[in-house]
């Protein structure tokens, strides 16, 4: 057996059936790149699914870790330490809010985000205990706990893991018309992801989420955009919501806000929103920890300079402009997307997405599919123009072949 067989048998054999990766071993890596076992290069076209939106092994972000690993690494919320006021006044900051509440997953800052908009509906709104309402759109993913699959529309997500948790409405993504007959007098939130990732990468109609912006505001209900994937750069703009110039009434985050180091997330909000907690109520022993604060308030740096966000916009524009030369040459049928953020719906005639992607291995390329017929594009914001055209070429070699 080669070292890439013996590592892949070892996890089949040991780890349990929750992801399909591809079959590659990776053993090292390095800005827009990764080195498997085997000695061979890849061009990451994926970047952890935003998680390393700069790069692997970022020396910003790899310096702070080791400086703070130096210091304390954790010290549970039961004590205070030096590093979490910075980030969660850095963090506010940023997105133009008053109070972060940190956790460490994507799934945990969406759980957080359904506890709080519950607990402001009948402490603020005055909702009826136990009638709160969160309105969701189909095709949403925003995690796999039992709470988040209850309001999923992916089969594969949500079969087989009931009893459901009540209290959601789904509606299509889109739709405004739908999601204005679904609010009540019990809607305490809707919570949608600015950009569809999982789904496919879908951008919803110009004017759909300035839309949902002006009826939240005028049924007061809260507006949660979810912005894991979407936020932090990813889309030419420090949030997906400000393509429409909206300001959510809360931002959940993770993904990008740990570099691709440490999982870190947080939900940000206004004093009145996450005011509601009283200690106690919600909690996490490695959230807000202060290694994941060093790294964070680095991410938070990075951000504030504009670079990375000009990065997406300026090659994202290019990337879509080559991507759209593709489509009505009969291997490609569609492209989605904002920045560097691309879905590619591939002609069936061409091959499953799951083949698509082995292709793109054998080139050298790493990019993963969804929903069977489309491939997911998401390089590091890093990345150089030419490795961006290189990967590009090879995406064009393996649907012409």
């Amino acid at each position: 057996m080669t070292s890439t067989e013996r590592s892949i048998a070892a996890a089949e054999a040991h780890s349990a059936h929750n992801y399909h990766p591809l079959p590659v071993v990776v053993a090292s890596a390095e800005g827009a790149w990764v080195t498997d076992v085997a000695g061979r290069r890849y061009l990451d076209m994926l970047a952890g699914y935003s998680a390393l939106n700069f790069g692997h092994g970022n020396r910003r972000l790899l310096d702070a870790a080791k400086a703070q690993l130096e210091r304390v690494t954790l010290t549970s919320r039961a004590f205070h330490h030096d590093r979490f006021g910075d980030f969660c006044t850095q963090l506010a900051a940023l997105c133009g809010m008053e109070l972060v509440l940190p956790m460490n997953t994507g799934a945990e800052a969406v759980e957080t985000a359904v506890k709080t908009a519950r607990k402001w509906g009948y402490q603020v709104k005055g909702v009826p205990d136990g009638r709160a309402k969160i309105i969701v759109a189909d095709h949403n993913f925003h995690g796999r706990t039992t709470t988040i699959v209850s309001f999923s529309t992916d089969p594969e997500a949500r079969a087989g893991f009931g009893p459901y948790t009540p209290g959601f409405e789904i509606v299509p993504y889109g739709d405004l018309a739908a999601m204005e007959a679904a609010l009540d007098d019990h809607t305490v939130a809707v919570l949608l992801e600015p950009i569809q990732g999982e789904a496919g990468v879908l951008v919803p109609p110009p004017g759909y989420l300035a839309g949902v912006r002006e009826l939240t505001r005028s049924r007061n209900v809260l507006f949660i955009a979810d912005e894991i994937q979407s936020g932090l750069g990813r889309t030419g703009r420090t949030f997906a919501c400000e393509h429409e110039d909206v300001v959510p009434d809360m931002y959940v985050l993770g993904k990008a806000l740990g570099g691709g180091v440490v999982p870190v997330s947080a939900v940000v909000s206004s004093r009145e929103v996450l005011g509601v907690f009283a200690p106690g109520e919600h909690g996490s022993t490695f959230g807000g920890n202060p290694l994941a604060c060093a790294v964070a308030l680095e991410v938070l740096a990075m951000l504030r300079t504009g670079e990375f966000q000009q990065q997406a916009m300026e090659l994202g524009e290019h990337l879509h402009s080559a991507l759209g030369l593709l489509v009505g040459g009969g291997a490609v049928d569609a492209v989605r997307g904002r920045g560097l953020w691309a879905g590619v719906d591939i002609n069936p005639s061409r091959g499953t997405g799951r083949e698509i992607s082995e292709r793109l291995m054998a080139r050298g390329v790493l990019a993963k599919d969804t929903h069977g017929a489309t491939i997911r594009l998401a390089p590091p914001l890093m990345i150089s123009k030419e490795d961006l055209d290189w990967g590009l070429d090879q995406l064009r070699g393996v649907l012409e072949g």
